[in-house]
Order: C-alpha cells, then sequence, then structure tokens
C-alpha cells in the first residue's frame, strides 16, 4: 500500500500570503509617512519653525496632515477683554508629492514580477494600504496639536502692548494654538491614498486585472505624459529656485518655499502660462513663502482681490511672459511622447481627445490644492483688528476656466504630436507588417 505525499494546507499559504500583503502594506505606508516627514522638518528648519517656543515635533506632524488633505484648525486667546482669529487653509505640495511618489513606487514594487494580477490580490494589497494609512493618519492627528505665544511688535513697543493689555484691557499675552480634526482629516486621507494608488496604476506598467487590460492602452500613454508634465514643472521650478538661493541670497527663505510649496507656485505657473488665472490677497506683515513676484501682485488691490495672471505677472516683470513658449514647449513634448507610447493603430483624433481629456482633468486635480487661505487678527473688546497685528493670505484659482483651458490645449497638443510621431516606429507596426506579408 502506497503512502500518498502530504498536499500542501492552502490555508497556511493564504495566511502567509496575507501576512506578506499587509507587510509590504506597511512597508509602503511607513515610507511614505517617513519621507513626507523628513521634507516637512527640513522645509519648516529652513522657514525658521525650529525657533518657535516647542513644539517642532507637533508642527511637522501638522505639516505632515496637511499635505495629506487633513484639516488643521488654528485658535486662538488674549484674555478677556481681547481675541484672536486664525484660520489656515493650504497643502504644502512638496511634502503631498514626495508622499504620493513614495507611496505609489513602494506599492507597486511587489507587483512588478507579475504578468497579470488577479482582481482579489489587487484589492487586498489596496485595502490594506488604505486601511493602515488611515490608522497612521489618525495617530499623526494625535500629535498635531500645540498652542505657543504670539510676539507682538519688538523691543519697547512689545513692552508697550504687552503693559496695555495686562494692566488696562485684562487682556493675557495672545496665543495661537492648532488641533486636528479627525474626521474632516480622514475623510480627506482617504480620498488622497485612493487617488495615490489609483494614480500609481495608470501610469506605471504594473500589471493589472485582465479584465482592466483593453483600457491600458486607452489610458496609460495620456496619463503618463500627464505625470511627466508636471513633475517637468516641479523640476524646472527646483532649478530655478537652487540659483536664485545661491546667486541672490535669502538662501533659508528660497529653500523653504522649495521643500514646502514648490509645486504650488511651479503649478500656478503652468496654468498661467495656458491662460489661466488665480486672485488673491496679501495684507499685513504677515505672509507665507512665496516669490516676491507673486507677493507684489497680490499686494497690488488694497481695496479688493488682485487677479494673477499673465498680463499681471508680466506688469511687474517682462520675464513671466516665457511661460507661454515653456508652456506651448512641455505640452507639445508629452503629448508627442504620449503618441509614440501609443499603438500605430491609434488615430490621430482618439489622440487629440484623450490628451485633451487628461490635460483637464490634470488641472481639475492639481488646481483645487493650490488654493491657499491664511488669515490672523487680533481684537480688542470684539471691535475691529489692531492693523500691525493682523494678516492675511488669500490665493483662490479659477478652476474651471483652467480645466477647458486644458482640454483646448490638449486637443492641440494632441493633435500636433501625433502629427510628429507618425515617422517614428511605435508599437504595432512590426505586427501589422508581418500579419501584411503573410496574406500576401
Amino acid at each position: 500500500m502506497s503512502r500518498q505525499p502530504p498536499t500542501p494546507s492552502r490555508p497556511a499559504h493564504g495566511a502567509r500570503q496575507l501576512a506578506r500583503q499587509w507587510g509590504e502594506a506597511l512597508a509602503a505606508v511607513l515610507a511614505g509617512l517617513l519621507a513626507m516627514a523628513v521634507v516637512a522638518a527640513l522645509g519648516l528648519w529652513a522657514a525658521g519653525a525650529a525657533d518657535l517656543p516647542g513644539g517642532f515635533v507637533s508642527i511637522v506632524a501638522a505639516v505632515v496632515v496637511m499635505a495629506a488633505g487633513g484639516q488643521i484648525d488654528l485658535s486662538g486667546d488674549a484674555g478677556a477683554l481681547a481675541g484672536t482669529n486664525a484660520e489656515l487653509t493650504a497643502m504644502p505640495l512638496t511634502v503631498t508629492l514626495v508622499g504620493a511618489l513614495v507611496t505609489g513606487i513602494c506599492f507597486l514594487l511587489p507587483l512588478r514580477h507579475h504578468a497579470v494580477a488577479r482582481t482579489r490580490d489587487l484589492l487586498a494589497r489596496a485595502a490594506g494600504t488604505v486601511v493602515l494609512w488611515l490608522v497612521a493618519l489618525a495617530c499623526l492627528s494625535a500629535v498635531a496639536q500645540h498652542d505657543f505665544p504670539v510676539s507682538i511688535g519688538g523691543g519697547e513697543t512689545e513692552d508697550t502692548v504687552s503693559d496695555l493689555f495686562g494692566e488696562l484691557l485684562d487682556a493675557a499675552d495672545p496665543t495661537v494654538g492648532f488641533r486636528t480634526d479627525l474626521g474632516a482629516t480622514l475623510g480627506f486621507g482617504l480620498l488622497w491614498i485612493l487617488g495615490v494608488l489609483l494614480m500609481a496604476l495608470l501610469v506605471s506598467r504594473s500589471p493589472l486585472p485582465p479584465r482592466l487590460v483593453r483600457y491600458q492602452e486607452a489610458v496609460r500613454p495620456a496619463a503618463h505624459a500627464m505625470l511627466l508634465l508636471v513633475l517637468a514643472y516641479v523640476v524646472v521650478g527646483l532649478v530655478i529656485g537652487i540659483v536664485v538661493a545661491t546667486t541672490r541670497g535669502h538662501a533659508a527663505e528660497t529653500w523653504a518655499v522649495i521643500l514646502l510649496g514648490l509645486p504650488n507656485v511651479s503649478w500656478l505657473a503652468l496654468g498661467v502660462g495656458i491662460g489661466s488665472s488665480w486672485e488673491g490677497t496679501v495684507e499685513g506683515p504677515f505672509g507665507l513663502p512665496m516669490p516676491p513676484i507673486l507677493d507684489a501682485v497680490l499686494r497690488t488691490d488694497t481695496a479688493g482681490l488682485s487677479t494673477v495672471d499673465l498680463s499681471s505677472l508680466t506688469s511687474y516683470d517682462s520675464r513671466a511672459w516665457w511661460l507661454l513658449p515653456v508652456a506651448a514647449v512641455l505640452v507639445l513634448a508629452v503629448s508627442f511622447l504620449a503618441a509614440v507610447r501609443s499603438p500605430a493603430r491609434t488615430r490621430l483624433w482618439q489622440h487629440a481627445l484623450r490628451m485633451g481629456i487628461a490635460f483637464a482633468l490634470t488641472m481639475l486635480v492639481i488646481t483645487p490644492v493650490t488654493l491657499v487661505e491664511a488669515r490672523f487678527g487680533l481684537s480688542i473688546l470684539g471691535i475691529g483688528e489692531l492693523e500691525s497685528l493682523g494678516g492675511q493670505v488669500v490665493l483662490r484659482p479659477a478652476v474651471w476656466k483652467s480645466a477647458g483651458l486644458a482640454l483646448l490645449w490638449g486637443l492641440v497638443a494632441g493633435l500636433l504630436g501625433g502629427l510628429l510621431a507618425k515617422p517614428v516606429h511605435r508599437r504595432g507596426e512590426v505586427d501589422e507588417g508581418r500579419k501584411d506579408a503573410r496574406t500576401h
């Protein structure tokens, strides 16, 4: 009687595979958050946040939360007869971009050896990454809270105002603090991580479930082209920022812009280059790290909101008109690359339509996140604010205008890029040639 060889235990194999998937998801989450924390810490250090009275770790955690789409609520206190009012809505997009790239790459690495991904396995990996990301975001939210005093004036002015508050108005030294809105943070954080994983699958050559493979020829070339476009603008901005930091002084302030808000400025340049606009204002001594030309334009209209577009920027610096030809060259270049990566059977109108839709969707994603609204005010008896102790920064994009213009630019650039790519050998031509030879 022969003995049957033992069969492997399927439950044990499934448990090992599940443990491996959760381990890979944990690695992706930790790598992304660590990269974001490092960039945020360096940017805050360059901006001088390390000199604030305590709470640097909390401030770094708050910046990472904001970069992942979370909401930070500001609060202030100045005693019984005086009050502070503060609010902040902004995303440090350098931190956001670094976190998205690192998390997306780490999520895709385990899939690189597979020809086709099973739907169940892909969903399990994505679910594990999402759950762990939200848990980590909740932990960061618990750390992202701090209160610190606000310095009023300096020298004799500070002493005079402090005496006025303390002795005459029974007001304490003003303080400002921040807390995380956990519900909003987890909600927007869920959208953030889902968007990162979706974009990672769209732009890469990672395997997809069989049902989705047929769509990759239409989606991936255009999606990859848009990723190259937004990254190209960041790289150009980085080069310009490094040159400015090394040749014109104010190196710390420039590095603060680079490490915290480089895509905020770079993607604004993309929108302005294709003809879109932003509106906003800067009032008071408070401000956010931004190029001097942008700060100057936002301070032009003291009675309302100033318009940031190609015309207003050029009026302050004639070199701003270069934003138009740079946009034309880069959009056409990525359209050409998308056409080269597309199958040869792709028709010209199909490529133009795909590029138009892809560019419009890209602007619908990157334009809203350039929104900035920051305000701080100190009032006495609840009537009015001390002008020297308050200020605001507002920068609002024209989102639908940007998307409409991007659609037109994408259609034209897709058409021209497809024409330029016709002489280039593309995927599918050899196979079609062999088929023709066989028929003859």
